[in-house]
């Protein structure tokens, strides 16, 4: 398994990210060509249940658009401990793709090192327009009045999925819909010697997506409105100490997943080592790993009053996944047709379903096949109870600094150390102290 590096490697990435000359891509001019206009370069991010599930689901596509247009996608799926570090190695190493995916909640801070090609109405006249998308998702691709880093290609939300054999097996007859009926249901899982909820606690980003929704609910932003790093309040450590104590405390979470990065707890879900998880869109997973539709269920993620909504009721972030251009490709026009081939009707209807999320492409999002009980419950949550991560420049160094604090947190409960509120606020106030001074 790839250890994800560490947070100051991603802190002073960010830092030379932000002031050097952006010089992403494959062109050496800087400001993009069509010197290779037969090849392009794709980093997806792993969407599936691993990166061979993922090259298995696109490479019939890529293939696909290389027999219309002759230009050959050589594509490179990469999972989510590496991709941040990657992708701002390459806006100042300039050894990168001409196309790549990135979480939606990087596009600001992306954004800021002026790697990635802006999407102007003249470019997003090129894809089908700004008309064709969702506008919850067009919010998270960049800083609101800017023209977007990125267009969105799939669109997701958390759910708390349950594994129907284990729930039965421990006597549990609903999911949970509050904090303290999962710590109960996970305490009867455990009592039958299984994990009662997994987690990827080597995974900074899960790490930021969970706190951030636990830090809504107990009335935190993790920034201030002014854009200034607020790691430290009542409400933030309370929402950190809140998720590490799934495992430090309540005991509901495997020591093991300490460890955990690459959705190696999806796969204790579905060979029934584990009765709950909190993910997005996870039923493509699910399947990959041999499981039937019907031996899992999906539930809204649990909130302190039972009843998902705004504010402190929030039950997830807005989650995607949003696709760029290096601003410097050498096969720009190349490019600029990928992104319409991979946002168009066909292939938003044919990735979504592959991979369980929901297109947000408006029309691809009208097919059927997007109408079932597992995706209702995830639209309904990002209509009505998810929160975007805050649009700031620092918002991907953010990731880095707390997602590692909540990481060492849980090696510290796997290790059988002690998880007090002073270490949790000692572990965010030397994260705060890593964030650029304003």
């Amino acid at each position: 398994m790839r250890r994800i590096r560490a947070a100051v490697t991603g802190a002073v990435t960010l830092s030379l990210a932000l002031t050097a000359a952006a010089c992403g891509g494959g062109s050496t001019t800087g400001g993009g060509s069509n010197d290779s206009p037969k090849t392009l370069t794709y980093w997806a991010s792993n969407q599936g249940a691993s990166v061979e599930v993922d090259k298995k689901v696109l490479q019939p596509e890529l293939d696909k658009f290389e027999k219309r247009t002759g230009i050959k996608v050589k594509l490179e799926v990469v999972p989510w401990s590496d991709l941040l570090n990657r992708i701002l190695t390459a806006t100042t190493s300039g050894q990168g793709p001409d196309v790549l995916n990135i979480g939606n909640t990087w596009s600001a801070s992306l954004q800021a090192t002026g790697a990635l090609l802006p999407w102007d109405e003249k470019n997003l006249d090129k894809i089908g327009g700004r008309d064709r998308f969702v506008e919850s998702a067009l919010g998270s691709t960049g800083v609101q009045g800017q023209d977007p880093a990125a267009v969105p290609l799939y669109s997701m939300a958390y759910a708390l999925y349950y594994n129907k054999k284990l729930f039965a097996e421990a006597g549990i007859e609903k999911p949970p819909a509050t904090w303290d009926e999962l710590v109960a249901a996970g305490k009867k899982l455990t009592a039958k010697g299984k994990n009662g909820i997994g987690v990827e606690g080597s995974n900074l980003s899960n790490n930021i997506h969970q706190v951030f929704v636990l830090g809504k609910q107990h009335g935190a932003d993790f920034f201030t409105p002014d854009g200034k790093p607020d790691f430290t309040s009542d409400g933030a450590v309370a929402a950190v100490k809140q998720y590490v104590d799934l495992m430090a405390e309540h005991e509901i979470v495997a020591p093991g997943n300490a460890e955990y990065a690459q959705n190696q707890s999806l796969s204790d879900f579905s060979n029934d080592k584990t009765g709950m998880v909190l993910w997005q869109t996870a039923s493509a997973t699910f399947k990959a790993q041999g499981m039937k539709d019907d031996e899992w269920g999906v539930a809204p993620a649990p909130v302190q009053s039972g009843r998902p909504g705004t504010g402190e009721a929030t039950n997830s972030m807005v989650a995607g996944i949003n696709m760029s251009v290096f601003k410097n490709t050498d096969n720009l026009d190349g490019a600029l047709d990928f992104v319409k081939f991979m946002t168009s009707d066909e292939e938003q209807k044919i990735l979504n379903k592959a991979y369980g999320s929901i297109p947000p492409v408006k029309s691809a999002q009208q097919d059927p096949a997007f109408d079932g009980p597992a995706l209702a419950v995830l639209r309904d949550t990002l209509a009505t109870s998810a929160a975007a991560l805050p649009q700031v420049p620092e918002e991907s160094q953010f990731e880095t600094v707390v997602g590692t604090a909540v990481k060492d947190l849980f090696a510290d409960a796997a290790a059988g150390r002690a998880v007090t509120t002073a270490s949790v606020r000692a572990k965010l106030e030397k994260a705060q102290q890593q964030m650029p001074k304003k």
